[in-house]
């Protein structure tokens, strides 16, 4: 996962430029918040949104061997790599 500088943003800074926050996440499709430097929430714009409802709205429409054929095809539960801020900021192009 590739995070751009620029689409990461604290806690505090959403709250205080709550449409500078938002204008980011137009430009660049999300922005990461961070708390106490720390992955803390992710804020969609709309069309990044509605790509992921199409998505989920097909996965709530699969019957159960849907689901379960679906599922086989995700890593397994702890195989994600999780991100540390140090880490972040290697990844980070």
């Amino acid at each position: 996962m590739n995070i751009f500088t620029r689409a990461i943003v604290s806690n505090s800074e959403m709250i205080k430029n709550y449409k500078t926050c938002r204008e980011k996440a137009e430009k660049f499709g999300k922005i990461f918040v961070l708390k106490n430097n720390k992955p803390d929430a992710v804020l969609f714009s709309i069309v990044e949104y509605e790509k992921l409802l199409v998505l989920i709205e097909h996965l709530e429409s699969l019957e159960e061997k849907g689901v379960e054929k679906f599922t086989e095809l995700l890593p397994e539960e702890g195989s994600m790599e999780e991100y540390s801020i140090d880490r972040l900021g290697k990844d980070i192009k």
